[in-house]
């Protein structure tokens, strides 16, 4: 049994080593290799997960596992076998002709006509009509009949919708929606909104699984697709991803290469 000075001395000696500038500079120390906490920080940065105790320790013994693999290689002599060698060399060469490829395409490979034919083809799926509509939601037929006869004696559709509509999301902004899609509604919201013509309310109540909804159309308008600008990012992303693409864009990458080359 340690003794009450013995535990003291070692706590102390403890305390001395883990903030000595050795540990204090380095993650861990395996079999004499520092790891250095720069490499720890890095680590978990690239995580993307917040720093904290629990990350950092996940992170350290991630780096020690990767250092008692390498110093087991290094031991059993696979780092110096030929075999091991050209595996890793092919994994470099994967990784470099992936990123030359990557940047190439970043910086040159997609052109202007290509993005012009992608948004062409893009701007054909936008078709149809979009709905600016206000609500009001109650959960009984005779409240909804009792509003709906309020508002057809002039009462005003925004603060009853405010004060009754049992819907969290619009109720405090008078019952909006905003512009809505006839496919982005339940079926028997839509099928009631799309007969409904600017500036008219429902007649009935309209019942949903969510309940019963008093219906006002503000605006009718065509589904327009977005400027070429402000989808151009995704559209490049789009192009990108096409094997077929990238296949040419690779060809085209490395005769380029070729034409500035010297080969003898």
């Amino acid at each position: 049994m340690i003794s009450t000075q013995k535990f003291f001395i070692i706590t102390a000696l403890s305390a001395t080593l883990l903030a000595s500038p050795a540990f204090s500079q380095n993650a861990a120390i395996v079999n004499g290799k520092s790891i250095p906490k720069a490499q720890l920080d890095k680590l978990v940065q690239k995580s993307g997960q917040a720093d904290n105790p629990q990350v950092r320790d996940q992170a350290r013994e991630m780096l020690v596992t990767r250092e008692l693999i390498l110093q087991e290689a290094d031991k059993r002599g696979l780092s110096q076998s030929d075999s091991v060698k050209e595996q890793i060399e092919q994994s470099r060469m994967g990784i470099l002709v992936a990123a030359v490829f990557q940047d190439y395409v970043e910086k040159e490979g997609v052109t202007e006509a290509e993005l012009k034919a992608a948004y062409e083809s893009v701007k054909t799926q936008y078709t149809g009509k979009e709905y600016h509509v206000e609500h009001i939601l109650v959960e009984k037929e005779a409240d909804a009949k009792a509003i709906t006869a309020q508002i057809k004696a002039g009462g005003n559709f925004e603060e009853i919708a405010k004060s009754k509509s049992k819907d969290p999301g619009s109720a405090p902004s008078g019952g909006d929606l905003g512009w809505v899609s006839e496919k982005s509604l339940v079926p028997e919201f839509s099928k009631a909104m799309i007969q409904l013509k600017k500036g008219q309310v429902t007649d009935k109540p309209v019942k949903t699984q969510f309940g019963w909804h008093i219906i006002k159309m503000d605006d009718i308008r065509d589904v327009k697709a977005p400027p070429l600008e402000e989808i151009k990012d995704q559209l490049k992303q789009m192009i990108a991803s096409d094997q077929n693409w990238q296949k040419a864009k690779f060809s085209e990458m490395m005769q380029k290469f070729r034409a500035k080359a010297k080969i003898q």
